[in-house]
């Protein structure tokens, strides 16, 4: 089995009084905060130059992780595995890589119905769902948009990117409430923070709610050029945002960071209308990023090697933080080995809900947030150019036509030194595992 599952005691039963029929007032609320195309230099509390006091102050008052990874360095896998608790490449369509909305190669491809999300399994035990911003799981077919496959609402758009001005993928249209296309006009960070806001503005105490807000930025926009007569990757920063990065001398890294003050803004804001509307101390906020930044576009992921759409730890290991008042110590910085594909697993146990439908490749991480224990664990991420598998200290990566890669990230977090051929026995174990990981999806 790829990970070694950890049962869950009884006292996690009793904090959570683990029961479908509970009142809103004895399950917590569950504001899940997704990033798009930011890696761990790209926050200030994980050494940015960009300032993001918003998302730092998670840090300050919640959890802070040190090791947190998601399951694949692009889009839509990322998200998928997200939402399921699923590796991607067990999804029904494959979906290793991101989907493109405007060829016709994946017009039928996305999220199935089959596939259980998180957003169905807490509805299921009374939950009020919404997604607001991005989706990037299928579009173009009804069967494929969120309100379809949990979410009670729906407010943003279904491609990979958009223009953050016009709310259009170049010139497709692509801005959704609910499974009806409209037309907004505004700065898409600023749309996405307005809706939030004003989700948790609706809630009351009958109900709780899980809030899935997937902010695009800082991702590059998606614009038209009339000359080429094409789409094109456009970085969008609004003027005033630019002018409070202006100690950043490269010019693209210069607008990369004025998107990333306004997300760290909109984020700030929603935070207030928790407070504002008496609901922070009962809710698990978590933020973390879909994978690791894009160089050409202004990302940083900090010291590590690699970035978005690579296996090395700048693409796959990324900031996540974790706030909830009632549960968590304030300051803590974990150094437990997180995944992404812990959410479903992780939150489902918190509100005493079972998974129906699939297995999950996740962990239950509620006994290390709850009562500091450290659970062992592998993880195993695949591209369509390669595979790469950790366990304790040690990573495996094989990218196609290349030789095999061994890392001791404990002695080598930066994966400078491939130390394959000095550890012969430490690569035939992983190499070993590995292929007991990939047979087991066959």
């Amino acid at each position: 089995m790829l990970v070694n599952k950890l049962v869950v005691s009884v006292y996690v039963a009793a904090l959570f009084a683990a029961s479908s029929t509970c009142d809103a007032a004895e399950k917590p609320n569950i504001l899940l905060i997704f990033t798009d195309d930011q890696g761990r230099g790209d926050v200030s509390c994980y050494g940015s130059e960009i300032p993001t006091p918003n998302i730092d102050s998670l840090a300050r008052d919640g959890v802070k992780f040190e090791n947190w990874y998601v399951a694949a360095p692009v889009c839509t896998p990322s998200r998928f595995a997200l939402l399921t608790g699923m590796y991607p490449n067990r999804s029904q369509d494959l979906l290793l890589g991101a989907l493109m909305s405007l060829g016709p190669e994946d017009a039928t491809r996305g999220i199935q119905t089959g596939e259980t999300t998180l957003a169905r399994t807490l509805r299921r035990v009374g939950y009020r769902t919404g997604l607001v911003g991005k989706w990037h799981l299928g579009h173009g077919r009804p069967k494929f948009l969120p309100t379809r496959h949990g979410f009670d609402s729906f407010y943003g758009h279904t491609a990979g990117c958009i223009d953050f001005f016009t709310m259009r993928y170049g010139v497709k249209p692509d801005w959704y409430r609910n499974e009806k296309l409209i037309d907004e006009i505004g700065y898409a960070t600023d749309l996405i923070t307005a809706e939030a806001v004003r989700f948790l503005n609706a809630q009351s105490d009958e109900k709780a709610f899980f809030l899935y807000l997937a902010y695009n930025a800082p991702h590059f926009g998606k614009g038209y050029d009339p000359g080429k007569k094409q789409v094109v990757n456009i970085m969008q920063a609004k003027p005033a945002d630019l002018a409070r990065v202006d100690h950043i001398d490269d010019p693209t890294r210069r607008v990369f960071g004025g998107m990333v003050v306004s997300l760290d803004d909109g984020i700030g804001r929603v935070l207030t209308a928790l407070r504002r509307n008496g609901l922070d101390d009962n809710t698990l906020v978590i933020f973390m990023t879909d994978h690791g930044g894009d160089l050409d576009y202004g990302g940083n992921n900090g010291p590590l090697r690699g970035e978005k759409n690579t296996l090395f730890e700048g693409g796959i290991r990324v900031p996540c933080l974790m706030r909830w008042p009632e549960k968590l110590k304030a300051g803590t910085v974990s150094r437990q080995h997180g995944s992404a594909l812990d959410i479903v697993p992780t939150v489902s146990s918190i509100v005493g809900a079972e998974v129906e439908g699939h297995r999950t490749d996740g962990i239950d991480l509620t006994p290390h947030l709850l009562d500091g224990k450290t659970i062992s664990r592998e993880l195993f991420w695949r591209l369509k150019v390669g595979d790469a598998y950790r366990d304790g200290d040690w990573k495996y990566l094989k990218v196609t036509d290349k030789e095999d890669m061994l890392f001791n990230l404990k002695l080598d977090p930066n994966e400078k030194s491939n130390v394959a051929k000095e550890h012969p026995d430490a690569l035939k174990k992983l190499k070993s595992k590995h292929a007991v990981v990939v047979g087991s999806f066959n």
